[in-house]
């Protein structure tokens, strides 16, 4: 079941967030060890179940009430650091017990729902996910034996013929390929072979390897170990190649390597001992691939398209079982193989398209209706050849983290120009995407963007210059329709026939339209992320029952000024939200103490903020804050407690005389900020006019955060760049913004030291109404 793999990512989620906690030893994880840890090894177990079920709507229900939970420790122990909680108080007293009898109760669910899903078979091969510090976790899967049978029609003579290559063969290693496109049938007849009787009875081991494109050896390495039945959490990495050997050493063993889209050579060569036979089964589309790992041109197998009968007989299986796979009526016969024949033999299309005739066998007018309609998808001259089943195989082969975030498309109006920062900062806010390695979650957020948009899946209307980042997408009519039908088998949300979103109790996400009742909203204590996609002034709610929201964006509505105040005193009341967009607020504003309230914040978006109360400061999980368009004469001081921050737009440097103001020195404690986008002119100063002698030196003495990629200088009223602007103080940057200056020399400053850098290669420069710049 493709879908499920967008269910199984919010697990992966989860299980992370539970890791992280207990790695970390945070102060709720050491309040709730013993059920944190059960939950882990619970959600571990649970993955290798999701796809063998069709209650992801329940499953769902249980992941997202867990990370409530988890959320609400945070925020507790948040407050803990800030002296509002003590510990021992009645209040926390009774925080321990709510919590501990909720994680029970969520245990003792994912338990019956194991218990109830036991005749699937067991969990025995692992995923090793990256945690935190380069520690590792597991996540089960199914081996391929415990799955449900793949439908193997057209395929018998491929089976045949490998099965015969593996038992006639004297050789010691022999490697098979089985090579073709993408929906062809090559992981099933591997499954078939794996799981043969003959061949569980030949080999001492058996061991499936699922490659794909994100090929790491020591995951491999370690899956494999795990299916030889060794405990491999504590050996080290270039120790692991020889475990295997040691463990195959006396051994006959088949190994399946699925979906090899690249591989170490060196390393799969020295795979394999010497002292017994070994059998590789390698399925790729790439058969350069196959050649290169060793596999001789006559040991590889390309499935064949199927025929015309073998297209028939494949969804007759499942479309009339009361007849045991044979159609009773000749005039749906003759209406179904003229709509399979448009499939050109694929058995992933075939199956798709079967799976639209299956549920009306009954009625000849609905065959008819499907028939005209996949006329008109392949005809138009929109379209290429076998649109429909082309788009859902697209999104079936996407990755588990990109299945989600492209569902969330689905709550946009048809043909609707989206922000990618927008859509970025969603995925972000509601926890899809986590910060891995050296990249941060809103840097993966772009380039998952990106990776939608090389599929296919999304159209590009802007892009950034120097690094193609996407600015602002599309989404064709006919992959909104597919998103739409997913998101609403998984229970993200619900629409109507016209493919117009409705709002129900269950609900996750929602896209708010001018013509929706914002009273119908009350009854949503579900939604996650709500996004008001109406450039009409809207006359707002009480928000105060959308406890579980993450995502709040009013980034395209004009919001009633007369609201926004009473607004705002509501949102604080969000503690879980963590994603508050604020831009399309029609008047200015002031940001209320009140902000303080929303512990769980990471990101925050305004445009007519006139002024920041210093509580903000108090919001230490934000990541981006973005005041760029704010007619703000200074930011609070205390910046430099938001330690996690890694996008700050709209800086003003403060003048010397302003106690309350940051400067920019005071963000050289930020060792994670990335990009700032900041102004210097006359307001930031001081009161005289900017263009002083003075001001060029006072400019020349400011120290930027030295881990800075992104540098955006606004309002700079002077000929030459800062001092600071050079390789020795921002070793890190990669791209520089100069918009609304009067810079006239592009000029970077050389250091007197010695040992100075005095060369720096920039990925991007960008100037814009910067009229004077001379960059000859």
């Amino acid at each position: 079941m493709a879908a499920s793999k967008a269910t199984e990512a919010m697990i992966g989620t989860l299980i992370e967030k539970v890791f992280s906690a207990l790695l970390t030893q945070a102060q709720y994880a050491l309040d709730f060890k013993d059920q944190l840890e059960a939950m882990k090894t619970k959600l571990e177990l649970m993955t290798a179940f999701i796809s063998c079920t069709d209650k992801q709507k329940t499953w769902g229900k249980i992941i997202y009430e867990a990370d409530d939970i988890m959320t609400d420790c945070q925020i507790r122990d948040e407050y803990r650091k800030d002296g509002f909680c003590h510990r021992f108080s009645l209040r926390d007293l009774f925080f321990i017990y709510q919590t501990g009898k909720d994680l029970k109760h969520i245990n003792s669910r994912i338990e019956k729902m194991e218990s109830s899903l036991g005749v699937y078979g067991r969990a025995e091969q692992p995923i090793i996910q990256q945690g935190p510090n380069n520690s590792s976790y597991q996540i089960f899967k199914y081996s391929p034996e415990d799955r449900e049978p793949s439908e193997i029609i057209g395929l018998e003579k491929d089976l045949e013929k490998i099965k015969g290559w593996i038992l006639s063969s004297n050789e010691k290693l022999q490697q098979i390929g089985i090579v073709g496109m993408g929906g062809l049938g090559k992981t099933t007849i591997a499954q078939k072979i794996f799981n043969d009787g003959e061949m569980v009875a030949y080999f001492e081991k058996r061991i499936w390897v699922p490659v794909s494109q994100n090929f790491c050896e020591e995951r491999v390495m370690r899956a494999m170990l795990k299916q030889l039945g060794e405990d491999e959490s504590g050996i080290e990495e270039s120790y692991l190649l020889h475990k295997i050997q040691q463990r195959l050493s006396d051994k006959t063993c088949l190994i399946v390597m699925d979906d090899v889209w690249r591989m170490n050579l060196d390393w799969w060569k020295n795979l394999y001992p010497t002292e017994k036979r070994y059998f590789a089964i390698i399925t790729s589309r790439n058969e350069t691939v196959v050649n290169s790992m060793g596999v001789d041109e006559s040991r590889i197998d390309p499935p064949k398209i199927l025929n015309e009968e073998e297209s028939w007989s494949l969804p007759c299986k499942h479309a009339f079982l009361t007849s045991k796979g044979k159609c009773p009526n000749k005039e749906f016969e003759k209406k179904g193989r003229e709509i399979l024949k448009k499939c050109g033999g694929l058995p992933l299309a075939i199956k798709t398209i079967g799976g639209l005739l299956a549920p009306k066998v009954h009625s000849l007018s609905e065959w008819n209706k499907i028939n005209d309609e996949f006329h008109v998808y392949l005809t138009t001259e929109r379209e290429n050849n076998s649109v429909v089943a082309s788009l859902r195989l697209s999104y079936d082969e996407l990755p588990t983290h990109l299945k989600q975030c492209l569902l969330c498309f689905s709550v946009y109006p048809d043909d609707f120009e989206i922000s990618g920062e927008q859509m970025v900062h969603w995925w972000v806010g509601e926890g899809l995407i986590r910060g891995r390695d050296n990249r941060t979650a809103t840097e993966l957020g772009f380039d998952y963007l990106s990776e939608l948009v090389s599929r296919c899946l999304v159209e590009v209307v802007h892009r950034r210059g120097y690094d193609g980042r996407v600015y602002s997408c599309k989404m064709h009519d006919l992959v909104r329709d597919m998103t739409i039908q997913i998101a609403k088998d998984e229970a993200f949300c619900s629409f109507d026939e016209q493919g117009r979103q409705k709002l129900t109790q269950d609900s996750r996400w929602f896209g708010f339209t001018s013509d929706m009742d914002p009273k119908s909203l009350k009854k949503s204590s579900r939604l996650r992320a709500l996004i008001l996609t109406s450039s009409t002034a809207v006359s707002f709610w009480n928000v105060k029952s959308l406890m579980s929201l993450r995502v709040l964006d009013f980034s395209y509505c004009k919001l009633d000024r007369m609201n926004v105040e009473d607004l705002l005193d509501k949102i604080s009341s969000l503690k879980r939200l963590a994603c508050l967009n604020l831009s399309g607020v029609a008047g200015n504003i002031e940001l209320p103490s009140s902000i303080q309230k929303l512990r769980n914040l990471q990101i925050l978006v305004l445009r007519r903020c006139t002024k920041l109360h210093p509580s903000i400061t108090s919001l230490k999980k934000l990541i981006i804050l973005d005041l760029g368009s704010c007619p703000l004469q200074y930011l609070p001081r205390g910046l430099e407690k938001l330690i996690y921050l890694q996008e700050l737009s709209g800086f003003r440097v403060a003048s010397q005389s302003n106690a309350q103001g940051c400067r920019l020195n005071g963000l050289l404690g930020l060792k994670q900020l990335r990009v700032l986008r900041m102004s210097i002119n006359n307001e930031t100063i001081d009161a005289e006019d900017c263009k002083e002698k003075h001001v060029p030196q006072m400019v020349d003495r400011l120290l930027p955060p030295p881990s800075l990629q992104e540098l955006y200088l606004r309002r700079y009223r002077h000929k030459i760049l800062p001092k600071w602007i050079n390789p020795r103080h921002l070793s890190s940057l990669q791209y520089l913004c100069l918009e609304d200056g009067d810079i006239r020399i592009f000029e970077i400053s050389s250091e007197s030291d010695q040992d100075s850098v005095t060369t720096w290669v920039l990925e991007g420069l960008c100037s814009k109404f910067v009229p004077n710049l001379d960059l000859d």
